[in-house]
């Protein structure tokens, strides 16, 4: 088992160190100057120009610029924002709990619904059930983010009234924040109806993020049931007279959790990536909207160390997912 973890371990250097060239290289192919983006309408001079790329560091070669961004990475700097001169790693964990908690509750709807319906569509295969639930699968998986953002606030917002669109709580409600995590801060402020409010913020966005995860899980469920439907063992298990619910819910699901768990592990970078769009729909104040308004100010700082520390989450998510494939199936350990 420890040479399995470490195995994945030395992996992950490599990975870490491509990422890094990657997040660093390509905001440099942005056209603009991030100097003349500051300036704004202002004109500036030729030397005043000069003295700020020397400033921010951008008037050296390349490669030194990216040994002394890898250098600072490791012992946790990941520089200044260019735009509002504050600490880039500051920044992102002020941020980033807000876009863990829509994460969460967005993942939580789409492994709860995926799973389950997965599996009614495995039992009940080639009937209308099976027919309807790959079906909407198919049209959630195939529907545009922002096009399915909007047509919910269009009808449950602005036509029904039952959810804000905005923000993370009720402008009425102020409370400090302890944790970042607006579900749990305001159940500890104890304010009447705050909890309830961040729970009616919550509702649309998450909804909106689960919905491709959802698709993807139901229809990897369902395949990986079908799969194991037909062992020998789950016969057996007939035969002996136990009831069908428990013979899917526990000897054939049990056995389909290693592609699922897997299929589960990958959306948490589709998760993060459609975050973007949907804390851009929802001003929801998170690293998606955050790292979009700095691409718009050619914040180099902020969006090359916005990327890398979404890759780092990624892959520490893809490593625990190798972990748990141990403990599902303990072949693997003695592989």
């Amino acid at each position: 088992m420890l040479r399995f973890i470490l195995n994945r371990l030395i992996l992950v250097i490599p990975t870490f160190i491509g990422i890094s060239i990657l997040s660093f290289g390509f905001i440099r192919l942005l056209p603009g100057d991030p100097v003349d983006v500051l300036s704004g309408e202002h004109s500036m001079s030729v030397q005043r120009h000069d003295e700020l790329l020397h400033q921010f560091g951008l008037d050296r070669p390349i490669w030194q610029q990216y040994f002394e961004y890898l250098w600072r990475a490791l012992n946790g700097d990941l520089g200044i924002s260019l735009s509002n001169h504050h600490p880039v790693m500051q920044q992102f964990l002020q941020l980033f709990p807000a876009t863990i908690e829509l994460s969460i509750c967005a993942m939580v709807i789409a492994i709860v619904l995926g799973v389950t319906l997965g599996m009614l569509a495995a039992a009940r295969r080639d009937t209308w059930v099976d027919q309807l639930t790959m079906g909407g699968a198919l049209v959630g998986y195939s529907m545009p983010i922002f096009w399915w953002g909007l047509l919910l606030i269009i009808v449950f917002a602005a036509g029904l009234h039952w959810f804000p669109v905005q923000g993370r709580m009720d402008l009425a409600i102020y409370f400090k924040p302890v944790t970042g995590f607006m579900l749990i801060d305001s159940l500890l402020s104890g304010q009447k109806g705050a909890f309830q409010s961040a729970v009616q913020h919550l509702v649309l966005p998450s909804v909106v993020l689960s919905t491709i995860p959802l698709a993807v899980i139901a229809r990897q469920t369902r395949s990986a049931m079908l799969e194991v439907l037909n062992e020998d063992y789950v016969r057996t298990a007939r035969a002996k007279g136990l009831r069908e619910a428990r013979v899917t819910a526990i000897h054939a699901f049990r056995n389909a959790l290693i592609p699922v768990v897997t299929t589960i592990g990958l959306q948490v970078g589709t998760l993060l990536a459609g975050a973007v769009l949907t804390e851009t729909i929802f001003s929801w104040p998170g690293i998606g909207k955050w790292m979009i308004d700095a691409i718009g100010h050619r914040d180099y700082t902020v969006v090359q160390g916005g990327l890398l520390m979404i890759a780092i989450v990624v892959m520490v998510v893809n490593l625990i997912v190798d972990l748990l494939y141990a403990f599902i199936n303990p072949r693997i350990r003695v592989q």
